[in-house]
C-alpha cells in the first residue's frame, strides 16, 4: 500500500529535523532536489532571501546553522497530494523563533520550502492568552484612566521619551506596519504630512476606487467588515484608515514634515528634524523607515514648448477630478492604470479625450483577474476551501520568483482565450496590447516595474466604442493648444494630464537624507529579471524592500496593501530583534550596484 501524503511529509520532516540538529548539512541535501528552492523570510537569514539549487542552500547552512540551531519540524496539518506531488504547512521552531513553512515534494524530495520567522519567543504579542488586563482592580486614589494614559503617553513620546523608531510616511504601508511595531511593544512614530490618516486616497481623484478585490486588501488583525464592498472608493479606503489609526492608538503625527535625516555616528541614532504643526521637532530613533508607497517623486516628462502651452497641465498624481469639461479638449499622456481612470473620468465629465500611448500595455479584465488569477486565494471561494488570507499571503511567497513566470503563463494564456473579443476589438482601435515580455501577465510586470498595466475596470470599452479616442506614438513636441506626435499629427488640447508615472522611491532618500545614502542603499524594487525596467544582475528578491539595506538602520517598506500587510510582519520583527538586542546576523546582505 502506498505511503499517504502525511506519511510522505512526515518521513521528510523528521529526516530533515535528524540532519539539521547533527549539523550534517550533506544529509539535508540528499533530500532536496537538484533543482529545488528554498525561500526564506528572516528565519534563517534574518533577511529577504531565496536560495536556488543545492549549492545556495549549502552555502546558507554553513553560514546560519549554528545560529538559527532549528528543531521540531512538524506537520501543522494533512498534507495533500500524493507520492509524485505532495504539500504540506509546517510548524518548526529555531533559537530565537517560532516559525510557519510551506513544503512543496515531488517524489520525496524537496521541490520549493518557504520559511517565515512568525515570532520571537519571549517577545511575542500581546494577544489571546497573553493579553493585557487593561485595569487595575486595586481601588486606589490617583488611578488613571485609559484615556489620561494614552493621552500621557502621546504627549511624552517624541519630546521627553525617543521612540526606537521612525516611520516617515503615514499611508496604509506606514500605517500598518506601526499596527505591527504597537503589538510588539516597539515605541514608534509615524509622520504624514497630510492633515489626517487617510488623505492619501482622499486627495487623489474622486473617481478613484481600488483595482484589487477586497479578499486581498485587508489591513494587518482588522479585516474590512463582510459587507464591505469588493472594490471600495478612496474616500471609504480613507475614513477606514483613520479609524483604523485610532483603533490601533498608533502615535501618529499628521501635518508633520520630515525636512532632514542624518546619522549620528557616535550615538549610533538617526537625527530627523520635523516640523509639527509648524514647530521644529528633533527626533533621534535608532532605526528610521521609509514608507512613502511603491514609487518616488511624480516623473513629469519634458517635452519642447511645454512652457507654451495656454491651457492646463499638471501629472496624474494633481488630478483632482470632476468639474465641467464640456466643449473641452483632454489629451492624457500614458496607457496604464492612472491614465485609464483619468481618461473615464473626463469623458464622463463632457471632456473630447484623446489618450496618447507611448508603449505597449497589458491590460486583464478585473472579472477574469478575479476569477482565473486571484479565484483560488481571494475570494469567497478561497475562503470556503479554508484559504485564509494568511495562508493566500502565504501561498502566494510560496513560489520563488524564478519559477513564478511558468506559474503564471498558463493563466494569462486562459485569459487571453477567454477574452479574446475583447482583445481583438482594443486592437482594432489602435491599442498597442502586452501580456508581458514572456506572457506571464499583470503580477510579473508589477514585480518587475511597477507599471505597464491596467486592470479593466470598465475604460477600455471606452477606447473600444471610441468615446475616447487613442493614438499611438511619440511626442514631438507641444504647441500653445495642441500636442504634436512624431508622425507630424496634431491633438488639439485645452488640457494635458501627463499619466507618466514616477520615479525610483530611493529619490525621496537623495533629499531628504543625502544623493550618497540614496546611492549606497540602491536601486528599490524590481528583482533583476533582465526584463524592461527590471535590468540584471539577478537578486530574487525584491530590492531593498522590508529587509536590511547597506545602510544600517535605514529600511524601506512599501507595495500594495497585500504587500503592505504581509511584509510588514517581518520587517516589524527585525526592528523587534535589533531593539531588544539579539543577534541577527543577515545571510549575504544585497549588492548595491545600481544608483538611482
Amino acid at each position: 500500500m502506498p505511503e499517504s501524503a502525511n506519511e510522505i511529509v512526515d518521513r521528510w520532516l523528521a529526516a530533515l529535523d535528524s540532519a539539521l540538529r547533527e549539523r550534517n548539512i550533506d544529509t539535508a541535501l540528499e533530500i532536496f532536489e537538484e533543482d529545488c528552492y528554498w525561500r526564506d523570510f528572516v528565519s534563517f537569514t534574518w533577511n529577504l532571501k531565496t536560495l536556488e539549487g543545492k549549492e545556495d542552500i549549502r552555502r546558507m547552512l554553513e553560514a546560519q546553522l549554528e545560529h538559527v540551531q532549528p528543531c521540531d519540524w512538524t506537520r501543522g496539518e494533512d498534507a495533500t497530494g500524493d507520492g509524485e506531488a505532495t504539500e504540506a504547512w509546517v510548524t518548526f521552531e529555531t533559537a530565537q523563533a517560532r516559525g510557519y513553512a510551506h513544503l512543496r515534494l515531488r517524489n520525496g524530495r524537496c521541490w520549493t520550502l518557504l520559511t517565515t520567522m512568525q515570532e520571537l519567543k519571549g517577545f511575542e504579542e500581546k494577544k489571546g492568552t497573553n493579553r493585557e488586563q487593561g485595569v487595575s482592580h486595586e481601588i486606589k486614589k490617583g488611578r488613571l484612566s485609559w484615556l489620561e494614559k494614552k493621552n500621557a503617553r502621546e504627549a511624552s513620546l517624541g519630546y521627553d521619551e525617543q521612540p526606537y523608531c521612525v516611520i516617515v510616511g503615514g499611508g496604509q504601508g506606514g500605517i500598518g506596519l506601526a499596527a505591527r511595531m504597537r503589538r510588539l511593544g516597539v515605541p514608534t512614530i509615524v509622520i504624514e504630512k497630510n492633515a489626517k490618516p487617510g488623505d492619501s486616497w482622499r486627495n487623489r481623484y474622486k473617481s478613484l476606487h481600488l483595482h484589487d478585490p477586497v479578499w486581498y486588501d485587508h489591513m494587518p488583525y482588522l479585516k474590512f467588515p463582510e459587507d464591505w464592498p469588493v472594490f471600495a472608493s478612496k474616500d471609504k479606503v480613507g475614513d477606514w484608515l483613520e479609524h483604523y489609526t485610532r483603533i490601533m492608538e498608533l502615535n501618529y503625527w499628521s501635518s508633520t514634515e520630515c525636512t532632514k535625516a542624518t546619522f549620528d555616528e557616535v550615538t549610533q541614532e538617526w537625527v530627523v528634524e520635523v516640523v509639527r504643526e509648524g514647530q521644529k521637532v528633533t527626533l533621534r530613533p535608532k532605526q528610521l523607515i521609509f514608507a512613502l508607497g511603491v514609487s518616488g517623486y511624480p516623473n513629469t516628462p519634458t517635452f519642447d514648448g511645454a512652457e507654451t502651452f495656454a491651457g492646463q497641465q499638471h501629472h496624474s498624481s494633481k488630478h483632482e477630478g470632476g468639474g465641467d469639461w464640456a466643449g473641452k479638449k483632454a489629451v492624457v499622456i500614458g496607457s496604464n492604470n492612472s491614465a485609464h481612470d483619468i481618461c473615464a473620468d473626463l469623458w464622463e465629465h463632457g471632456a473630447e479625450v484623446t489618450m496618447v500611448q507611448r508603449s505597449s500595455t497589458h491590460i486583464a479584465r478585473s472579472e477574469a483577474l478575479m476569477d482565473l488569477a486571484l479565484g483560488d486565494l481571494y475570494s469567497e471561494r478561497a475562503l470556503a476551501n479554508g484559504v485564509t488570507t494568511e495562508k493566500a499571503d502565504l501561498l502566494f511567497a510560496s513560489l520563488p520568483y524564478r519559477i513564478l513566470p511558468a506559474a503564471q503563463i498558463p493563466v494569462f494564456e486562459k485569459m487571453a482565450e477567454r477574452d479574446a473579443e475583447f482583445y481583438a476589438q482594443l486592437t482594432a482601435v489602435g491599442f498597442d496590447l502586452d501580456f508581458g515580455t514572456d506572457g506571464s501577465g499583470l503580477f510579473l510586470k508589477y514585480l518587475r516595474r511597477g507599471s505597464g498595466y491596467y486592470i479593466d475596470v470598465g475604460a477600455s470599452q471606452l477606447l473600444i466604442d471610441g468615446r475616447v479616442k487613442v493614438k499611438s506614438g511619440q511626442l514631438a513636441r507641444i504647441d500653445p493648444h495642441s500636442v504634436i506626435m512624431a508622425d507630424g499629427s496634431e491633438l488639439e488640447a485645452d488640457l494635458i494630464v501627463y499619466a507618466t508615472g514616477y520615479g525610483s522611491m530611493n529619490g525621496w532618500l537623495a533629499d531628504l537624507v543625502s544623493p550618497e545614502v540614496a546611492n549606497r542603499v540602491g536601486r528599490c524594487w524590481g528583482y533583476g529579471s533582465d526584463t524592461p525596467k527590471d535590468p540584471g544582475p539577478w537578486e530574487g528578491e525584491l530590492r531593498n524592500m522590508w529587509k536590511p539595506t547597506n545602510v544600517d538602520q535605514l529600511w524601506i517598506h512599501g507595495g500594495n496593501l497585500h504587500q503592505s500587510r504581509h511584509y510588514s510582519n517581518y520587517l516589524a520583527l527585525q526592528i523587534k530583534a535589533r531593539m531588544e538586542g539579539l543577534d541577527t546576523p543577515v545571510f549575504e546582505l544585497q549588492e548595491s550596484y545600481l544608483t538611482r
